[in-house]
């Protein structure tokens, strides 16, 4: 091994909680997920034919689908239904059912006066936010083929300022709609945060668990003759936070090049990372320099040195003796017997 070679090593934080790397987390620390959304999704493709998509969200967390024939919520986790009774679950089915079929209406009415072009999406967003030490805050818009179109604020719907002349149409003739307004207002500023609020607390022992991921290395394809493609792999990790990046020596290399975080089935995740070196800047066996931080009540410095520290001393070690044996060549460093030199004193010999 040339020790001489700089030396590239993968640092890993997963910062579980939410909480910062430097800090200690309690459970009274636990904030959790601070965002619920329902999003509606009409898909457009003629006059007569249009699909319906309905989910809801705990910030990247699905929580719920939605059978747009029954006008059923699913409940995909065991707390999905928060603290709400079985009564007020079934008044959100309805609300959201009775979206589903009057906005696609609406649209489909004014196709030509809103210069609407098949095939085309709507989505309707109803979402709430709980800022760390505020009160809640709810939202609600309306995006055309992905892009705002207009937003619901204080029983008023208002246009987007990408949304044109078309936004200003949608929001005049919604405004119309007084009585309906009240009622999306009581939605989106009382139903929704205390829905969230009571997501938070039945799935909190869910929503705080922290898994452990695997890490491993492997190479990918060459960017070029003489050069290597280190590819990293974490797998497998809850919560989501997650930083990681490729180090030499104390310096974070810029070339570090870090892929989309992408959900398992079991609701952890897997994040694959790179980098493009030379191949003679690899120098060392890397899986042994994954250094890897997860337990909050220990900080990363000290698992950082309890990695790599000990690996430093052995190579340095190991580097001290080739040395010491090269400068000061001796039979034994070669495993060759001992030869005594004759003038100088034997056993026993003073």
């Amino acid at each position: 091994m040339d020790f001489s070679a700089p030396r590239w090593h993968l640092f890993l934080i997963l910062s579980s909680l939410q909480c910062l790397p430097h800090s200690i987390c309690s459970d009274t620390d636990f904030q959790g997920p601070n965002s619920f959304r329902i999003i509606l999704t009409t898909s457009f493709y003629n006059r007569s034919w249009t699909q319906n998509l309905g989910s809801a969200w705990l910030d990247e967390l699905q929580t719920h689908g939605w059978d747009s024939k029954t006008g059923i919520l699913i409940h995909l986790r065991p707390w999905s239904k928060g603290n709400f009774s079985n009564r007020e679950l079934m008044e959100q089915e309805r609300s959201l059912h009775a979206a589903s079929i009057a906005f696609p209406l609406i649209f489909q009415n004014h196709v030509s006066q809103w210069q609407l072009e098949y095939p085309f999406q709507v989505q309707l967003v109803k979402s709430c936010v709980l800022p760390f030490g505020e009160a809640p805050v709810g939202f609600l818009w309306i995006a055309y083929q992905g892009s705002d179109l207009v937003s619901f604020q204080n029983t008023s719907w208002w246009p987007s300022p990408k949304g044109g002349r078309r936004a200003q149409q949608v929001s005049k003739l919604f405004n119309q709609y007084h009585v309906v307004n009240l009622r999306i207002q009581a939605h989106v500023n009382d139903i929704c945060p205390r829905f969230l609020l009571g997501l938070l607390d039945a799935g909190k022992a869910d929503l705080q668990r922290q898994v452990r991921p695997e890490a491993w290395l492997s190479t990918g394809p060459s960017q070029g003759p003489g050069h290597l493609l280190l590819v990293c792999h974490v797998s497998g990790f809850y919560p989501k936070p997650v930083w990681v990046t490729w180090m030499r020596g104390e310096q974070e290399h810029q070339g570090t090049r870090r892929g989309e975080v992408l959900p398992h089935a079991d609701g952890t995740w897997y994040l694959q990372t790179s980098l493009d070196v030379e191949a003679r800047e690899a120098g060392g066996p890397p899986c042994q320099d994954i250094v890897l931080y997860w337990e909050q009540d220990r900080p990363v410095s000290l698992v950082f040195l309890a990695v790599i520290v000990p690996l430093v001393l052995l190579a340095g070690l190991a580097f001290w003796l080739w040395k010491r044996c090269k400068s000061h060549w001796r039979p034994q460093c070669t495993g060759l017997p001992l030869e005594r030199d004759p003038s100088s004193p034997g056993p026993g010999r003073p």
